[in-house]
């Protein structure tokens, strides 16, 4: 009783701060009957899995025909508690390095086997607190994001693009691991773009950074072909709800065919900046297979000058499922989001 009263009057005091009077007594008539009907209540959730597990039922549906052996594990990660995980900015120091520096500070973290730069907090802490943030150091990034630099494999020298690139997380991990490629950072939004320039200037690295729609190059690209293409595609973010639960209520079904259909423009627009013998790297925080594994089939069959690339790390065969042209990390597995990689390669001109 005690804890309904608290709720109540905390309920009370937030729609009169929100100005909105006219709700006290609806406030207090929900609780009320909350405290009378608490045990059939719960009942009822318990025998509907779409409330139990708070998932619409459109996507649970589509989930378990996605994935009938993992569906449930997938909703539940969903609904747990995302950890803050680390990458630590190779070109500054070691993740040991990194690790002593937390552990000074009286932060609890360990590192991530095969992913050589993250590190997952025991609790979140604010960013300001963390040893060398400022400075560069280290930058927030959940460890499957990470893998995105280790699969696309940048050299020395070569021309890089990420197409979709703000806020910058991938496009800096990139430059930390190799500063010498040239890269372009692109976006369509130029309010993002400012996340970039100041993630770029607080880890110290060098980057293009240019505003254009991916979808038409022929706005900003400069006629010389790429060696690598990074494509972290707009997507339903079904891999990352447990950071973003408002994805479930703000999703629908007609949703997945509009982003479906701007993932496969986005492909066929990039592809020709490809040059012979480069990699295109197609990257998505989905779970759902037409945005992944169906669209890279697809993209894969109206291409004929597309040679898929075996994508090979020990991260990926311990943490990942083969999924077609690519590899799935289902949400939750090894505390990470839901992540999809693709890698295609340009046939070389034959003579």
């Amino acid at each position: 009783m005690t804890f309904i009263a608290n709720e109540d009057a905390e309920g009370v005091e937030a729609v009169v701060a929100l100005n909105k009077k006219w709700a006290k007594g609806m406030i207090n008539a929900v609780l009320r009957r909350l405290l009378r009907e608490e045990p059939q209540i719960h009942a009822r959730i318990a025998a509907d899995e779409n409330l139990a597990l708070a998932h619409p039922s459109w996507l649970l549906a589509r989930i378990k025909t996605a994935w009938p052996d993992d569906w449930r594990a997938i909703a539940t990660a969903n609904n747990a508690r995302a950890p803050l995980a680390l990458r630590v900015h190779h070109g500054k120091l070691t993740r040991d390095a990194y690790l002593d520096l937390l552990t000074q500070a009286g932060i609890a973290a360990h590192a991530m086997p095969d992913i050589d730069s993250a590190l997952i907090l025991e609790s979140p802490v604010a960013v300001e607190s963390l040893p060398g943030f400022a400075a560069g150091k280290a930058s927030v990034q959940d460890a499957a994001a990470q893998l995105a630099a280790l699969l696309l494999d940048a050299k020395p020298g070569e021309r890089v693009l990420d197409a979709c690139a703000a806020p910058g997380g991938k496009s800096a991990h990139i430059l930390e691991r190799v500063p010498q490629v040239s890269l372009t950072a692109l976006d369509v939004n130029a309010q993002r773009l400012e996340q970039v320039r100041d993630n770029f200037a607080r880890l110290g690295l060098t980057g293009a950074v240019i505003q254009g729609d991916a979808t038409d190059p022929a706005g900003w690209w400069d006629g010389q072909p790429f060696d690598r293409i990074l494509l972290d595609a707009p997507c339903s973010a079904t891999g990352v709800i447990r950071r973003h639960p408002d994805i479930r209520l703000h999703r629908s079904p007609a949703d997945i065919g509009r982003v479906v259909a701007t993932q496969a423009h986005l492909l066929n627009a990039l592809w020709p900046l490809l040059a012979p013998g480069g990699k295109l790297l197609y990257v998505t925080c989905s779970i759902l297979p037409e945005e992944n594994a169906q669209q890279m089939a697809a993209f894969l069959a109206r291409q004929p000058d597309t040679l898929v690339q075996t994508l090979v790390h020990p991260a990926l065969a311990r943490y990942a499922q083969f999924a077609g042209a690519g590899y799935q990390i289902l949400s939750g597995v090894g505390n990470m989001d839901g992540f999809f990689y693709s890698g295609v390669t340009k046939k070389p001109v034959t003579s």
